[in-house]
This record gives C-alpha cells, sequence and structure tokens, in this order.
C-alpha cells in the first residue's frame, strides 16, 4: 500500500473497490482453472503487488484475502495450487496483512508475505512461476510500476503463451490529472515529472498538457487524461505483444474515472472471460452504488444506471451483425472465442457472454448461418458457419 493511503482507508470497502474487487474475485479462480489443470504440479503462481491489510477492519476481505479465499477453493475443490505472494511496504498494514496470511496458512494455503516494495520480490516470484502460470495484480494507490519493469517481466521474461502470465494493473488517472498540471507551471514538480516518465515509458504523455488550452478549456483536461491512459495501454499492448484492454473505475457515473484497470494477456479465452466478468462486476458496482445513495437519500426518481436488459436488447442485433460480418469477411466457419472484440465491439464489457449466444441464435432465425449454439455448453466454444458450409 502506498503512502497515498489515508487513515481512513481500511475502515470499509469504497465503490471503486466495489467493483475491483469484484472483478478479482470473479476472474482470478477462472484464470485457475483454465491455466492451472494443465501446468506443471497443478500450481499457478500470484502475486499482489500492494496487498494493503487484507481484510477491511468491518470484517469484508480485502484484495488478498479474496485472493487467499481462492486458494483455499482452489485447493480442497478442483485441486489445484495457488501459490500466493504479498508485498506491503508499510509497516502497520504489513503486521495486519501478516496476520491474515497466517490464518489461512495455516489451513494448508501456500502463501507468503513480504515486507516491502514489490520490486525488490518481483524476480523471485518469476523464478518461482518458470514452469507455473502467473498472475500479476498490481494495485498500488499512487504510481505503479515503471512501464520498462513490467516490458522486462512481460516481455523478456515471461514471452511464452504458456505457461500462461496475465496482468491486472491500477493506472492512476488521478495521478495523470495531477502530473499534467505541473508540466506547464514553473512551479512543477520536475522530480514528479521524471518518474511518471518512467512509470509512462518515455516524456510522451506531456505532450497531451503541454498546449494552454488544456487548462482552460472545459473539458479539455479530461479528454488529455483519457488520451494518456489510452496511449500507455496501446504502447503496453505494443512493446509486450500482449492483448490489452483498459477499463474506468469510478465513485459515480457523476464522476470522472479514479483509475483504470488494465488488463493484459496473450490468450483470446482470458480475452473473453474478462470482458465477461468486467460486465458482471459492473452490475455488482451499481448494486452498491444504488444501496449507498439509497442510505444517503440521494436517489432519484430518474435512475442513472441503464436497464440491462434494454442494453442487451440493443447488444445483441449489433454482436450477430459483426459476427455476420466476419463470416462474409474470412468465409470460414468462426469460433466465437479467437475473435472476441471483433465480435463484441462496443460492447465488450458491458455484456455477459450469453449475450452472443443469443446473437448467434438471432443470425440462426435469419437464415444466414446454419450454426445455432444448441448442444454447446460453454458460449465461448461455439462454432458459427457460413450459410455456404455445412456444419
Amino acid at each position: 500500500m502506498s503512502s497515498g493511503t489515508s487513515g481512513g482507508y481500511w475502515a470499509d470497502k469504497a465503490l471503486p473497490s466495489v467493483f475491483k474487487h469484484e472483478l478479482l474475485r470473479r476472474y482470478l479462480p477462472q484464470f485457475g482453472g483454465m491455466t492451472g489443470s494443465h501446468s506443471h504440479g497443478k500450481r499457478v503462481v500470484y502475486l499482489d503487488g500492494y496487498a494493503g491489510e487484507g481484510r477491511y477492519e468491518n470484517g469484508d476481505p480485502a484484495s488478498a484475502e479474496i485472493a487467499l479465499r481462492i486458494a483455499s477453493y482452489l485447493r480442497f475443490g478442483p485441486g489445484l495450487t495457488l501459490d500466493c505472494f504479498f508485498t506491503e511496504a508499510q509497516a502497520k498494514s504489513f503486521e495486519r496483512l501478516g496476520a491474515v496470511v497466517k490464518q489461512y496458512a495455516a489451513r494448508g494455503v501456500l502463501a507468503h508475505a513480504h515486507h516491502g516494495e514489490v520490486d525488490g520480490v518481483l524476480d523471485d516470484v518469476v523464478q518461482r512461476a518458470v514452469r507455473a502460470p502467473l498472475f500479476l495484480f498490481l494495485d498500488p494507490c499512487g504510481l505503479a510500476l515503471p512501464q520498462e519493469r513490467l516490458t522486462e517481466v512481460l516481455a523478456r521474461k515471461r514471452p511464452q503463451r504458456k505457461p500462461a502470465t496475465e496482468l491486472l494493473m491500477n493506472f492512476s488517472m488521478m495521478a495523470v490529472w495531477r502530473l499534467g498540471g505541473h508540466v506547464r507551471s514553473p512551479k512543477g514538480n520536475e522530480k514528479s515529472l521524471q518518474r511518471f516518465d518512467d512509470v509512462c515509458g518515455g516524456t510522451w504523455w506531456r505532450e497531451y498538457f503541454a498546449d494552454a488550452t488544456v487548462a482552460v478549456k472545459e473539458g479539455a483536461a479530461e479528454d488529455a487524461i483519457e488520451a494518456v491512459a489510452a496511449e500507455y495501454a496501446r504502447r503496453l499492448e505494443s512493446r509486450t505483444g500482449m492483448l490489452v484492454q483498459s477499463v474506468p473505475v469510478s465513485h459515480s457515473p457523476r464522476k470522472r474515472a479514479v483509475y483504470r484497470l488494465v488488463f493484459a494477456t496473450r490468450s483470446q479465452y482470458g480475452l473473453w472471460v474478462f470482458g465477461d466478468t468486467v460486465a458482471r462486476a459492473r452490475d455488482k458496482w451499481w448494486e452498491a452504488l444504488e444501496t449507498h445513495e439509497e442510505s444517503e437519500g440521494k436517489l432519484t426518481l430518474f435512475p442513472i444506471r441503464p436497464d440491462p436488459n434494454e442494453v442487451k436488447a440493443r447488444a445483441v442485433p449489433v454482436i450477430a451483425n459483426n459476427l455476420e460480418q466476419l463470416l462474409l469477411r474470412t468465409r470460414r466457419p468462426v469460433k466465437l472465442v479467437d475473435h472476441t472484440l471483433e465480435i463484441f465491439g462496443d460492447f465488450y464489457g458491458q455484456v455477459t457472454e450469453p449475450t452472443a449466444r443469443e446473437a448467434v441464435r438471432l443470425l440462426h432465425g435469419q437464415g444466414k448461418t446454419p450454426s445455432d449454439g444448441v448442444g454447446v455448453k460453454r458460449t465461448r466454444e461455439i462454432t458459427v458457419y457460413p450459410k455456404r458450409l455445412v456444419a
């Protein structure tokens, strides 16, 4: 946990953490199941690089305990080992984290807590994962690791598709907002700017704030922040050869994102499952927001949450059309999971995977494919055939 964490942070879970932790809770066991069943010793390595206290004061699990619960489930359910590593730099937080880790270690969960910065143990963890899948969860309250360091791990030490390597990382939009103001200011902190240069892998991000209109034009600064986040993800994808997506996380739809969760994988399966998980975590976030606003008397007669059924109704024909265009272009059978982003388009992360099955049924009903998905258990495994081919 970085020094930017306020004293009240661990009292209970804020809304951004509701989304983030629900995403982790749903995705990590699927990563373990997809990769661990075929790995050496059925073992998966997990690193939480900024683990904090592990548990909130009200008893709710934070990221560390969420992972420990998943590790316990995988061990005594599917029989997989999630080898968990947690790092925390602050002494008080580490003491509480250590107590949580010891509880689960006593039950047979393989877990290790380290007092210090994540960079100090990263190489050791990567070495422990030489023959095992590796999942990196990096959630600082301040700045992330330098991109050069991430690239060293993801592109040079872990360049292979198998065993799998995936990353879920917090990229602070608030840091971009704050440091962007330093770029043109004569009182700007050059040391802080250079630190963010390292995070971004160069000074390129400064160009987005160099124009004087950014400081005065309504919405210009916010556009610059979003542009920096998008370019960061693009550069990480280019440098690592991975598939990279980023998801905005905020306190409210009325407020700008406080950070983006940057996800990187080499697997279309990972990309597919992550999109489905984001949609489900988003539902949980909306539920928590409504509960929070109701408790504070802020609910209005006109709900701000998009109706999930309406979103799905809009998504089905769009996804069906995306699939139809893909079939026309390739003139070959299309397995859904192999074309995740092309099929979901703008609805990636907005709707769950059963929506894609409904799109297949719609296309079938229109006579544009002989495939209807019947008999295929997992939606992502459906193969859709063009009209001229026989399944």
